[in-house]
């Protein structure tokens, strides 16, 4: 299987758990830049659980104004640096993050959208907004890891919008994250059974 059949099926395969498709932009973008299989397979996985968390909140809080699409696009998009810093797609480093925010950039994207690049690991820096927040949760529980540093910055932002009680936020919230949790494995698996390089 040649490396374009498997950015396909990275993109479009069946998965269990169901994977939504990324945007169709994201899609021709991974295509453009022959980004290695295991990576558009992370994306899936992350943009899939981003879609659960916005539907979440738009159920639990019709009233929190948020942006859906930058949120989904951030989440498609957030290790794009990795197509350029490749040692990262097997190893530590935070390299991608600037350098994703930048081939963003330079591929026309908004500094609205390719701002996840360099923010989805930096949740608590001046600034964060509900949607790099929302970013970072789904960069995390797609393989069920639990941050009660970030949970409780997403949490206090959901109360100070709602007037809420914390209690019942972070009992909401933490029977969401539990639940997406649970498939973590199958999500993994799916990563998993793509090559790092092409």
């Amino acid at each position: 299987m040649t490396p374009s059949d498997l950015l396909f099926q990275a993109l479009h395969a069946p998965s269990d758990p169901p994977l939504r498709p990324l945007p169709p932009s994201v899609v021709d973008l991974l295509r453009s830049l022959d980004t290695p299989p295991r990576l558009a397979a992370h994306l899936r996985a992350v943009h899939d659980v981003a879609v659960r968390l916005v539907d979440w909140l738009e159920h639990r809080h019709p009233r929190i104004a948020f942006d859906r699409t930058a949120v989904l696009f951030g989440a498609a998009t957030h290790d794009i640096g990795k197509t350029v810093h490749t040692a990262e797609l097997s190893g530590p480093g935070s390299s991608h993050e600037e350098a994703g925010r930048e081939l963003l950039l330079a591929r026309g994207f908004g500094p609205n959208l390719a701002r996840f690049a360099g923010t989805h690991a930096s949740w608590t820096a001046p600034g964060t907004t509900l949607e790099d927040l929302l970013v970072s949760t789904a960069d995390k529980v797609w393989k069920n890891k639990r941050l009660q540093e970030l949970e409780d910055l997403l949490i206090a932002r959901l109360v100070h919008a709602t007037g809420g009680q914390h209690w019942e936020e972070y009992l909401a919230l933490d029977d969401l994250l539990t639940r997406i949790g649970d498939a973590a494995d199958g999500r993994l698996a799916f990563q998993a059974s793509y090559p790092v390089h092409g």
